[in-house]
């Protein structure tokens, strides 16, 4: 099963909902930040954001991969996916490998049992390569209060996509990031570094694939590059989704 080009529901019902998920089901976040934190992640994740982690290598430091065990060597819209071995690869380099979901289903539009199913065989086919499987980012980004409450207790956190800085007391089961995506995604992505270093804020970015040609859901390797080298002279610690939160 392959992700097709999705643009979310731009109905106004669709906008309460989103709205209205923020607000309930919550499970306050206590973080312990010694200054302003960076952690870069990848959804699905196309092969070439499996390449691009010797980027993040360079600049001590490690991705988080929010991964489709079902999408294992796929082709899709955005090139290769990236396959079981490559995922043990990373793990055994340290990056974190996350969960999205077996099928890259849409857990608002999924039935609840149906949800938890694809959580529980996605989990198992990552855990058994190596990768820890605590965390998980929705897929498209589209959230309900039902799959909040329904995953909230297989993972340690729940990532969205609506931006924002995640302080102390921010939702665990819908922790706001940013994308590195589009024309003026690494502009957008350095405004908000620079916020996260003005409030000692933690700050999530998330992309696709990293070519030189990426999808209108990527970027390039030079744009990943820039962003992390920039983090790093304005002070932030980049981490791992997981290594924040497991303080």
């Amino acid at each position: 099963m392959m992700p097709q080009p999705y643009s979310a529901d731009a109905g106004l019902r669709a906008k309460l909902r989103r709205r209205y998920a923020r607000l309930v089901h919550r499970r306050p976040a206590r973080l312990d930040l010694t200054g302003p934190t960076v952690s870069f992640t990848f959804d699905d994740a196309p092969a070439s954001a499996a390449v691009a982690a010797a980027i993040l290598e360079r600049h001590q430091a490690r991705g988080t991969y929010y991964l489709c065990a079902g999408l294992f060597g796929e082709t899709g819209h955005m090139g290769r996916y990236i396959d079981a071995t490559e995922t043990a690869d990373l793990a055994a380099r340290g990056h974190e490998i996350a969960c999205h979901s077996h099928g890259h289903v849409d857990a608002h539009r999924t039935d609840g049992a149906a949800l938890l199913a694809d959580s529980d065989r996605n989990t198992a086919a990552l855990t058994a390569l190596g990768g820890s499987a605590r965390h998980f980012a929705f897929p498209y980004g589209e959230v309900s209060p039902a799959a909040k409450a329904r995953l909230a207790d297989r993972y340690g956190s729940l990532r969205g996509v609506h931006a924002g800085l995640v302080r102390d007391g921010a939702d665990l089961n819908q922790l706001p990031a940013v994308g590195i995506e589009g024309d003026d995604g690494e502009a957008v992505a350095r405004l908000w570094i620079d916020r996260a270093v003005k409030t000692a804020g933690w700050l999530i970015l998330f992309t696709h694939d990293v070519s030189d040609s990426p999808s209108p859901w990527g970027c390039t390797p030079g744009a990943l590059d820039r962003l992390a080298a920039h983090a790093r002279a304005a002070g932030c610690a980049l981490k791992t989704v997981g290594e924040v939160l497991d303080r």
